[in-house]
């Protein structure tokens, strides 16, 4: 019996067939590839907070391996405690926030007065090439960053993107030609900061940074 190819039942049946067959070949190439896509993912954040650390331009096993060595995650305050190989500690804070196109996001690293920025790297999502994903792709602005006060002396949030700098002790020059992107910079480092407050003037994880500056038997430090 010859198939009729231009009847409807036959194209139906081509086109299902055709779909499962996809389908399933996208879902096997997907579930292969996950355990690399979340190394990657994984790597990827690792160097974020690296870059906030001023620890750019490592090799990925570079990276990995200094990451292990000198980060500690505190699950409960939800910081990055690091210490550095020449001891200093410092403390890393995530922000998330909302830029012009997307979410933006990034990692600030404070100094151990939890107030004074070590450093500092952002992220984007969807922001304009040359303008607003320079927050991301300008070292030199970000490091603008670097020796700024987060906190004003009443304990307010004051670190702040701006136009025109006013306060250079709290204040950064906003990237030009992106307002927008910078205000949503502005209202993440706010936001951010304002619900980490109490966690810095707390005391309760600071053992962390006594137990991870303690070396073992082979002189490195304790996870």
């Amino acid at each position: 019996m010859k198939l009729n190819t231009n009847s409807n039942a036959y194209i139906i049946i081509y086109s299902t067939i055709l779909v499962i067959i996809v389908a399933f070949l996208l879902a096997f190439v997907s579930s292969s590839l996950k355990d690399r896509q979340d190394a990657n993912v994984k790597l990827d954040q690792e160097k974020q907070v690296l870059n906030s650390l001023n620890l750019r331009d490592k090799s990925d096993s570079e990276a990995h391996a200094l990451y292990e060595k000198i980060v500690k995650y505190d699950e409960a305050q939800k910081l990055y405690v690091c210490t550095l190989e020449n001891g200093d500690v410092k403390y890393v804070f995530p922000l998330k926030g909302m830029g012009l196109w997307g979410g933006i996001s990034g990692f600030i690293a404070l100094n151990d007065d939890k107030n004074t920025v070590y450093g500092a790297y952002f992220n984007h999502e969807s922001e304009t090439a040359g303008l607003g994903a320079e927050i991301k792709d300008s070292r030199e602005w970000q490091e603008k960053f670097i020796g700024k006060k987060v906190f004003d002396a009443d304990g307010n949030v004051a670190l702040s993107v701006v136009k025109n700098v006013e306060k250079p002790e709290h204040q950064v020059d906003c990237v030009t030609g992106a307002t927008l992107t910078s205000n949503g910079v502005t209202d993440m480092l706010q936001k951010s900061f304002a619900q980490y407050a109490e966690t810095l003037k707390a005391e309760e994880w600071e053992h962390i940074v006594e137990d991870r500056q303690q070396p073992n038997a082979d002189g490195e430090y304790n996870e």
